[in-house]
């Protein structure tokens, strides 16, 4: 039996091209901002995971909290500065177990985080 894995997100978008250029800008997705068969396809360069970019209908509310992208990066202030100065600003950073967090919006209002937790040292008991 074949396990299903996650591999593809779509994300709704009010504007499309300016949606793609913010996750190529800020967070290394490549791809072309042309739209095909109605959608714009990102993939991240390890090609883990792939974003699929569709135009959101008139009826679709943006910015519900119905997910959070979270992004893993080693170090939540250094990424931080790095999208500071790239015009991307993120919320305060958080604490939690062993690891840090932190916040943001996409152009559509989607929630966007940045997260160490995968590089938490975990314990042994």
């Amino acid at each position: 039996m074949n396990s299903p894995h996650l591999n593809t997100i779509m994300i709704y978008a009010k504007n499309m091209k300016n949606t793609a250029e913010f996750y190529q800008k800020y967070f290394a997705f490549q791809g072309s901002s042309d739209v095909i068969e109605g959608l714009i396809e990102l993939n991240q360069t390890n090609g883990s995971i792939q974003l699929l970019i569709h135009q959101a209908a008139k009826s679709i509310k943006m910015g519900q909290a119905n997910i959070k992208l979270i992004f893993s990066v080693e170090n939540i202030d250094i990424y931080k500065q790095e999208s500071a100065d790239r015009g991307l600003v993120f919320g305060a950073t958080h604490q939690a177990n062993g690891y840090q967090f932190s916040n943001t919006k996409d152009p559509d209002g989607n929630s966007v985080s940045i997260s160490s937790r995968v590089y938490r040292q975990v314990a042994s008991v």
